[in-house]
């Protein structure tokens, strides 16, 4: 919290910044909605931390057969100055659900409107979506804001990326 802010005050701006979080009535979109997804201010922009999302239980279509796929979404980030809020970003992967397309698009998207959202110094999304026909597809979106330190992140974990590959199903 800045210390030139009253506390209360404080936490009724940051209350105000988000109007899905204990609203009281959950609208759910089951087609893709990106205009669900709402930020909050990150209090501490002047150090960096990680921030992890596990969606354990994402759904969407496959767009041939259109039945569903079914994985785990990781959403790992550098935040900078805006953070996502949580209950929006749920309703927002909820919206994939009849949204029909191939694993790796889902995880493109996801990760380019986060992005977009939020200006991160450092993001990417992990698609760990179970087996099919007997192959699990894991596609990786990663960003980083053109520091050198975020490029770095960035470089060095895409090309370690399977050194310890992740298998679940």
């Amino acid at each position: 919290m800045p210390e030139t802010t009253d506390p209360k005050a404080y936490q009724k701006k940051r209350a105000a910044e988000v109007t899905q979080l204990g609203s009281g009535q959950t609208e759910y979109k089951y087609e893709y909605a990106p205009e669900l997804l709402e930020t909050f201010e990150n209090v501490h922009p002047e150090r960096d931390y990680w921030v992890t999302l596990n969606a354990d239980e994402f759904t969407s279509l496959c767009p041939k057969t259109h039945q569903p796929d079914f994985g785990t979404l990781i959403i790992n980030y550098i935040p900078d100055i805006n953070m996502v809020e949580s209950k929006s970003l749920k309703l927002y992967l909820f919206s994939f659900m009849n949204s029909g397309e191939f694993h790796e698009d889902v995880v493109n998207k996801i990760g380019k409107d986060l992005v977009q959202l939020m200006s991160p110094k450092y993001l990417e999304v992990v698609g760990l979506f179970y087996p099919r026909g007997n192959i699990s597809i894991h596609p990786t979106f990663s960003f980083s804001n053109g520091e050198a330190k975020y490029e770095e992140i960035e470089q060095y974990r895409f090309m370690n990326r399977n050194i310890n590959p992740q298998r679940i199903g």
